[in-house]
C-alpha cells in the first residue's frame, strides 16, 4: 500500500506537523466549477468555525463515494475575524453567506503541485467528517498528467472548452474519451454560458466526433461564422463555451444523412432564429 504521507513527506510535509486533511464536497455549491474558475481558494478561505487553526491544510475534493482527489497543500498564514472580508465582485456565488465567517489566508505550496488533481485517496467511511487531523490515508490511484475525468457516457457530460483542449492534447491520459468520441458520428451543441446562445453542429467521417472537436481545440471557432465573430472580438472568449452531445449516430451514415439530423435539431432548438447557427 502506498500511503499519503509517503508522497507528501519528501516534498516537505512532516508526518508530525500541525496539519489537517479537508475534503470539500458541498451540495450548495459546485466546488468543481469554482476550481475551474480559479475561485476555489476564496471559497475555502471562508469558514464558519475556526477549523483551520493549524499550520497546514491538505485540500481535497470529493471524487465519488469514499474517495477524494488532492487539490493542493497550503500553509496557514493567519486568520481574520468575521466580517473582515467580503466576496470578490465576480464570485460565482455572490449570495454565499460570509459575514459571520472567519477568513483564513492560505498560501499554496508549489512543492506539492505535481500531485495536484492526480492523487486519489480512500477517505474512509467517515465521509461526513470533512476535516480530520493529518493521518496516513491509502492512495488508491495516481492519475496521469493531463487527465480530465472518467468518460461518463455519451449523453451524460458537459465539457468546458479548457477540458476539451486538455482531452485532445493528452490522448494517453484520456484514452477512453478518445476511443468513445472517435467511435461515433453525431450531433453536438456548443453553449455560450455568457449569453445562453447555442450552436448546433454535426460530425461524420472516420474520426467521428473526436475529429470535429479536435478542430475546436486547435481553432476555437471551428470555422463557424458567428463563433468566429465572438473570438475576433475577444481571443479568450472560448472559455465561455461548453460542449455536449445531442445525439450519437453510426459512422457508416453518409455526411448528408448526418446533416439531416443536424438540421432537425437546429429546428427543434431554434438555433438559426435565436442562436449561433447561420446556415
Amino acid at each position: 500500500m502506498v500511503g499519503l504521507l509517503e508522497l507528501l513527506g519528501p516534498r516537505g510535509l512532516d508526518a508530525k506537523a500541525r496539519a489537517k486533511l479537508v475534503r470539500h464536497q458541498d451540495k450548495r455549491y459546485d466546488v468543481h466549477r469554482l476550481l475551474k474558475l480559479g475561485q476555489f481558494e476564496t471559497y475555502q478561505g471562508f469558514q464558519a468555525k475556526p477549523v483551520f487553526d493549524c499550520d497546514w491544510v491538505v485540500a481535497f475534493i470529493g471524487h465519488g463515494g469514499r474517495y477524494a482527489r488532492l487539490i493542493g497543500v497550503y500553509r496557514v498564514l493567519d486568520r481574520e475575524p468575521p466580517g473582515s472580508r467580503t466576496l470578490p465582485p465576480d464570485f460565482l456565488y455572490p449570495d454565499m453567506k460570509v459575514s459571520a465567517s472567519f477568513y483564513y489566508n492560505l498560501e499554496r505550496d508549489e512543492h506539492f503541485d505535481d500531485l495536484a488533481s492526480r492523487v486519489v485517496i480512500e477517505w474512509g467511511a467517515s465521509a461526513r467528517a470533512w476535516h480530520q487531523r493529518l493521518c496516513d490515508k491509502e492512495v488508491v490511484e495516481i492519475l496521469p498528467r493531463g487527465y480530465v475525468r472518467d468518460f461518463p457516457g455519451y449523453l451524460d457530460f458537459i465539457l468546458d472548452y479548457d477540458e476539451l483542449v486538455t482531452i485532445v492534447t493528452h490522448p494517453m491520459a484520456n484514452r477512453e474519451w478518445h476511443r468513445m468520441l472517435g467511435g461515433v458520428a453525431g450531433v453536438y451543441i456548443i453553449s455560450d454560458r455568457a449569453t445562453g446562445n447555442q450552436y448546433v453542429g454535426s460530425a461524420a467521417g472516420s474520426q467521428g466526433l473526436l475529429g470535429r472537436w479536435a478542430t475546436y481545440a486547435r481553432v476555437p471557432h471551428g470555422g463557424n461564422r458567428q463563433l468566429r465573430a465572438l473570438i475576433d472580438r475577444d481571443p479568450a472568449y472560448a472559455k465561455n463555451f461548453s460542449f455536449s452531445i445531442l445525439r450519437t449516430l453510426e459512422k457508416t451514415l453518409t455526411r448528408q444523412e448526418v446533416f439531416a439530423y443536424e438540421v432537425l435539431l437546429k429546428r427543434k432548438l431554434g438555433t438559426r432564429a435565436f442562436g449561433l447557427n447561420s446556415n
